[in-house]
């Protein structure tokens, strides 16, 4: 087979990356840059659409130029991004009419709120519970706050996209307006059955049909390069999905009860539950997976909002490391005895307690306490809160999770797996390819037009680094997981008038 390039664009939530792709889906080379953080009032984060735009044409032409590629040889486009993240645009010159709503922002917390009693049959409907995560809250926002968009909505002069669609639209010089199954699915706006737009969830939030995308299948073609300096007219765009979803795919989680779970800034589990859609009794969420054709699949999901970003803020805010690999040297010198239990919930806790209002508690500070015992802590806390996600898929997947996949950034600590594998009791199989986001969307692209002839032949590339297995006696992992549990609990009780 003659070398087939594919370029995959991974939009992220503090950067960008451009990475190109051989047939044998090894990365050739790569580029990323970060971007701003807006954080225009407390709990509201917002990034320039703008800003992410100019980052692509950047990185893809510094991409090609460390492959040594000619821009000719891009055989398909892949694009794979973080998911809620809202943009509204205007049709006739495709300029944002506001920054982007990022799916960590808050600000719709009370809308939620107030219409929590609503949540069963939007769970029942979008397989998602009501939380401002979710992009349909921040369009709903978008559409009541900022001036004229309302009426220009309802005229059909904006449109609406996640930043896949986004891209979708400026990729093809503003002739496709579209998404695929994944992303359209954490809108609260897709009917999770039917894998279309849904009127009376529309209706529910406000949103006119007219600003809404035309929803795909992940992988297939979404359109074609037009009027770029950065890249000739005609390449297509066969291989679109959201970044946890694209990570099963590229991770070879094809079969019910494959899970993976990325540690990015915040930590998302999803185990694929096959072609029929699982009702969570546990506050996790039902998700679109990956398609590669128009039969829809499925999968149980759960968002841990803070993971990679506790240790930023260790780096950052506390100035306890100077950089995040540091973490784990620190740790190492932490009191055996310390029974330290931070609670990172600085955004508020996610699945499956869905607590916006939430904030970071930290329990047992002695006069011993030292800045070791908090890097021990954190990358606990990191741990405990995916086991809580496990728990929950185990009460509502027969079977539950025997073994599960992981990648990104945090996954590169042998610290951090092998604390995983304890608390879980269950191998961790960290994958050769760290960043198998970029992979699984470019896997997506490739099958499009014909690179890899089906799923079963992506297996191999997908392969595994290196299997932490259980470890830890089970008698200190029953006290530490009884003393997560009581820190929690006392978490949910300070921030609800009624308790859990």
């Amino acid at each position: 087979m003659s070398n087939q390039f594919i370029l995959t664009i991974d939009q992220g939530t503090t950067s960008t990356r451009v990475v190109v792709f051989d047939s044998q889906a090894r990365a050739v080379a790569s580029a990323q840059q970060e971007f701003t953080q807006h954080y225009p009032k407390q709990g509201w984060v917002e990034h320039d659409a703008e800003e992410i735009w100019s980052a692509v044409a950047v990185l893809t032409r510094q991409a090609i130029e460390h492959a040594k590629i000619s821009p000719t040889e891009i055989a398909a486009i892949a694009i794979t991004n973080q998911r809620e993240t809202t943009v509204l645009w205007e049709r006739a010159s495709g300029r944002p009419v506001h920054r982007a709503i990022v799916w960590q922002d808050r600000r719709t917390a009370d809308f939620c709120a107030a219409e929590k009693s609503r949540e069963p049959w939007l769970q029942e409907r979008s397989g998602l519970v009501l939380d401002p995560y979710f992009s349909g809250t921040k369009l709903r926002w978008l559409l009541e706050n900022v001036a004229g968009a309302r009426s220009q909505a309802a005229a059909g002069q904006l449109a609406f996209g996640t930043i896949d669609t986004f891209l979708i639209w400026r990729l093809t010089g503003g002739t496709r307006h579209a998404t695929d199954v994944s992303n359209a699915s954490r809108t609260l706006l897709l009917n999770l059955r039917t894998a279309a737009w849904d009127d009376e969830l529309c209706k529910f939030l406000s949103v006119p049909r007219a600003v809404l995308p035309e929803v795909l299948p992940s992988s297939g073609e979404f359109g074609r390069t037009r009027g770029l300096d950065f890249l000739p007219d005609g390449i297509p765009i066969t291989g679109v999905a959201g970044d946890q979803q694209a990570s099963l795919f590229g991770q070879a989680c094809f079969a019910p009860g494959d899970a993976k779970c990325t540690y990015g800034t915040g930590a998302f589990m999803l185990v694929h539950t096959g072609f029929e859609p699982i009702p969570s009794t546990t506050r996790l969420v039902t998700t679109l997976a990956a398609t590669t054709d128009a039969r829809p699949q499925y999968a149980l999901e759960g968002s841990v909002f803070i993971a990679g970003a506790a240790i930023q803020w260790l780096r950052d805010g506390l100035k306890l490391i100077d950089s995040a690999p540091e973490i784990e040297r620190l740790a190492d010198k932490s009191d055996p005895a310390s029974q330290l239990i931070f609670v990172p919930a600085l955004v508020g806790l996610g699945a499956p307690h869905w607590l916006p209002e939430a904030q970071g508690a930290i329990f047992g500070i002695t006069r011993a306490t030292s800045a070791a015992d908090f890097a021990r802590a954190t990358l606990e806390g990191l741990a405990l809160q995916v086991n809580d996600l496990i728990d929950a898929v185990a009460h509502d997947f027969p079977g539950g999770v025997r073994r599960m996949r992981v990648d990104g950034g945090a996954a590169r600590s042998d610290r951090l797996m092998q604390l995983q594998s304890d608390v879980l009791g269950i191998p961790i199989e960290r994958v050769t390819q760290s960043e198998s986001t970029a992979l699984g969307a470019a896997f997506l692209a490739g099958l499009a037009i014909g690179v890899w002839p089906n799923a079963s032949a992506l297996t191999s590339l997908a392969g595994v680094e290196r299997t932490f297995r259980p470890a830890m006696p089970d008698a200190p992992r029953q006290a530490m997981l009884e003393r997560w549990s009581k820190a929690v609990r006392t978490v949910v009780r300070h921030y609800t008038s009624a308790g859990e």
